[in-house]
């Protein structure tokens, strides 16, 4: 899996691309919780849970139907009067769904159930430039751990700060009638 970092560093990114003005606090706590959220299968090791059954790690919480599901909650429960909500809906589809497609670029693991649970198969991406992470804090600091750190900065902080960049730009372009639209 990739780190929770990386992540959350996509939610980030994806949060501030994806919506425009102001936006309240509480939306970056609840963007990050989305990006990281699927990887609570972890807690099934515990429970017995086999690591590839339908809810086992990379199985259930990392498919697309889960990612719509906690869309459809997290609009619900935190953004109920919103005028925005299908914006927002499709913000948290996309930050929860973000998760596996991240998973599905690292180099182990038994690859992504996106389809379930209509489809128990488990794919991964042709493009894998992320080290697998370790599961644990701990293990982030040792030379392994920092290793890992590096290579997603590289495949997922720089191509996230461009995001950033672009949202900014965008952001900051004159909009079309700023030069005039008189009689368009």
């Amino acid at each position: 899996m990739a780190s929770a970092f990386a992540h959350g560093i996509v939610a980030v990114a994806l949060t501030r691309v994806g919506l425009r003005g102001a936006l309240p606090w509480y939306i970056w706590p609840v963007a990050v919780i989305s990006a990281i959220l699927p990887d609570i299968d972890v807690l099934g090791f515990h429970a017995g849970i086999a690591y590839g059954d339908v809810w086992g790690h990379r199985g259930m919480t990392h498919s697309l139907a889960f990612a719509a599901l906690w869309g459809v909650l997290v609009v619900a429960v935190v953004f109920r009067g919103s005028p925005q909500r299908l914006g927002l809906f499709m913000l948290f589809f996309v930050i929860t769904a973000s998760h596996g497609v991240l998973d599905a670029m690292t180099n182990g693991g038994l690859g992504i159930a996106f389809f379930s649970p209509f489809d128990t198969t488990r794919y991964f991406l042709p493009f894998r430039p992320l080290a697998v992470s370790p599961l644990g804090l701990r293990a982030f600091f040792d030379v392994r751990g920092l290793h890992i750190l590096a290579n997603e900065m590289w495949w997922v902080g720089m191509p996230s700060l461009g995001l950033l960049l672009l949202g900014w730009w965008r952001r900051h372009q004159p909009s079309r009638c700023d030069t005039g639209c008189e009689g368009e």
